[in-house]
């Protein structure tokens, strides 16, 4: 019973981390019209029409020194 329960556990693991697995995709803006935005992308053969998107914009931080 104990090895049932461990299986299925490692079962469950397996499934739920496969299924996360998500594209990393560099891309550069060209422009932004009110809520759409043009960007041209390395590797956008990874994405299709409709793929929800996660965008992080980089932060440009300044440097100040004496």
């Amino acid at each position: 019973m104990k090895k049932l329960v461990i299986a299925a556990m490692v079962a469950a693991f397996v499934m739920s981390s496969s299924m996360v697995m998500a594209a990393t995709v560099d891309c550069k803006v060209e422009s932004v019209d009110g809520d759409k935005v043009v960007m041209t992308c390395k590797d956008a053969d990874k994405l299709k029409a409709g793929d929800k998107a996660k965008v992080k914009a980089s932060s440009k931080k300044a440097y100040e020194g004496c």
